[in-house]
């Protein structure tokens, strides 16, 4: 419950921060993110932010309504379609980089390094055991339901 705090918290300060802009944390992120990595797929995007595709998907699009970011044909594989900022997204981002590195700094202000690379190793084993977790559910029947059927 504590990592969720930590989340909702996060998101109010970011919430604060990219209001201005006129963006939503998930925006505020994800323009980032696209700046940051040059034209990139929609799962490459999903992955690199772990956020679910779907997720990415309805965010990328609020920022293309915006004219912020612009879908491409992929040169290499015409079937796909890579992600890059406008150069209205890109002056954006410019200006937001130096806010989400506050942030950032903010996040890990007071951590020594040893202290900092032990939290980093630590989330990235809650993020494997859920993934764990989650692909060993999704083997096993639903045992819920079941259950419901024999007591009917």
């Amino acid at each position: 419950m504590l990592v969720a705090a930590v989340r909702r918290r996060m998101r109010q300060v970011v919430h604060a921060t990219a209001r201005g802009h006129r963006l939503a944390p998930q925006q505020f992120w994800m323009l980032l993110g696209i700046h940051e990595a040059g034209p990139i797929s929609l799962g490459g995007l999903a992955e690199r932010i772990r956020m679910d595709p779907p997720t990415a998907s309805r965010v990328v699009a609020s920022l293309t309504r915006r004219r912020l970011v612009r879908m491409a044909e992929d040169p290499a594989d015409r079937r796909r379609l890579l992600i890059e900022a406008t150069a209205d997204g890109a002056d954006l981002a410019a200006r937001l980089r130096p806010l989400a590195r506050e942030v950032r700094d903010a996040l890990v202000a007071g951590f020594s390094p040893a202290e900092l690379a032990g939290l980093r190793a630590s989330l990235r084993r809650i993020l494997a055991n859920l993934d764990e977790f989650d692909a060993r559910r999704a083997r096993r029947p639903a045992r819920v339901a079941a259950g419901r059927e024999e007591r009917s």
